[in-house]
């Protein structure tokens, strides 16, 4: 009986320690700056891109497209120019280098649903200076050729921008997005070994959503799909912003709710890491947007050519000051159902963009650091 106990202590003790040094690993990550994009068009500084196509695909990581203002912030009247051009980037002892090739992808896009796949990087709709798009595009990198591979799945339903995309095995899924005229609550799935079924409509989300994060994670029983924060753009107010997050059972397809975030966020990057995590790295919380579209509201509602000018140095003024955006990393637990904080990124966290994984880094790449502004670093997480 006393061996018995002794044994059973000692199970215990070491299991213990497994938990706190699992604990440790995942509580603790390392930021640097990996690379930048280069320079293009005569331009000093590279301005990075906003909604770029980011991930990884036969161990490279591939940054494609995107959205930036070449000429002057958009208050000042600046024009959103967006890319096809598709930077690759190889680790090569211990750093990482930029080909000196760029390539193309079919068309400019920005602000599309991302996923890397072991068969490639998928992007899914988007915008560019035609308006929203359908188009559902995978991108390959051949090793043995050093290209880019360019290959069309089938298209979206509807044309979206600022949707959501995950992997669960060869199933793709993709939630939310705006249309050309509101927000979508639509949720649909494509069997990638299966292309001539087409896309699944699947059971509608809770809430029209776009800038949402979407991932897939075991909840101790089964995969399922979570559906974390994001926004609702409404026509002459300010945007709804979600805490919600959203669990689809993938035996049952049906949707629960889950604990909210601490906090509403949208725009943010987030992937999920392990077993049973969910990570959010930064995101927006929406003060300085809210108050943004408030006085874009009201400039448009005022009669009065005094008073309409002074709003719109408001804005100008709100804008050009713009303080960045949230740097915290948050975790979710899909076994507990519990929140908890994981530290924060020391540089400015950027949003509208993708988060990947690339061998032991997290990766985020260029996005939005503060209203208008680019930034094109490429930022790696190590896990001590």
């Amino acid at each position: 009986m006393k061996s018995s106990l002794i044994i059973f202590l000692a199970m215990v003790m070491l299991v213990s320690k497994t938990i706190v040094a699992q604990q440790q690993q995942v509580d603790s990550i390392e930021w640097r700056i990996a690379a930048e994009l280069p320079a293009t068009n005569g331009q000093a500084t590279a301005l990075g891109l906003a909604g770029p196509v980011i991930g990884v695909h036969e161990n490279v990581l591939l940054v494609a497209g995107g959205a930036n203002f070449p000429g002057s912030m958009p208050w000042l009247g600046g024009k959103k120019k967006y890319y096809d051009k598709v930077y690759v980037f190889k680790k090569k002892n211990n750093k990482v280098q930029i080909l000196s090739k760029s390539y193309k992808l079919p068309f400019p896009i920005a602000y599309a649903a991302v996923v890397s796949a072991p068969q490639g990087v998928i992007y899914a709709g988007g915008e560019n200076d035609n308006g929203l798009s359908d188009r559902v595009i995978l991108v390959q990198w051949d090793a043995a050729r050093e290209t880019v591979v360019i290959k069309n799945l089938p298209g979206l339903p509807v044309a979206v921008t600022n949707a959501a995309a995950t992997l669960n095995g060869n199933r793709l899924y993709v939630a939310g997005g705006e249309t050309a005229t509101s927000v979508t609550d639509q949720f649909l799935s494509l069997d990638l070994n299966n292309l001539s079924e087409g896309w699944e409509q699947l059971p509608p989300v809770h809430a029209e959503v776009s800038h949402t994060v979407l991932a897939v994670q075991s909840n101790g029983e089964g995969r399922s799909v979570y559906l974390l924060g994001g926004r609702k753009k409404n026509a002459g107010s300010a945007s709804d912003l979600y805490a919600s997050v959203y669990e689809f059972d993938l035996t049952s397809k049906t949707w629960k709710v889950k604990k909210s975030l601490p906090y509403a966020l949208s725009a943010g990057a987030g992937l999920a890491i392990g077993s049973s995590d969910i990570w959010m790295l930064g995101g927006d919380k929406g003060a300085t947007f809210h108050k943004t579209e408030l006085l874009i509201a009201a400039i448009s509602l005022e009669k009065d050519a005094a008073k309409k000018q002074a709003l719109i140095l408001e804005k100008n003024k709100l804008q050009a000051t713009h303080p960045g955006f949230s740097n915290e990393v948050l975790r979710f637990n899909t076994l507990t159902g519990e929140w908890s904080t994981a530290g924060s990124i020391p540089f400015d966290v950027p949003v509208t963009t993708t988060a990947c994984q690339w061998g032991a880094d997290l990766i985020i790449a260029s996005g939005e650091i503060r209203a208008g502004v680019r930034t094109p670093r490429v930022l790696a997480g190590k896990f001590k």
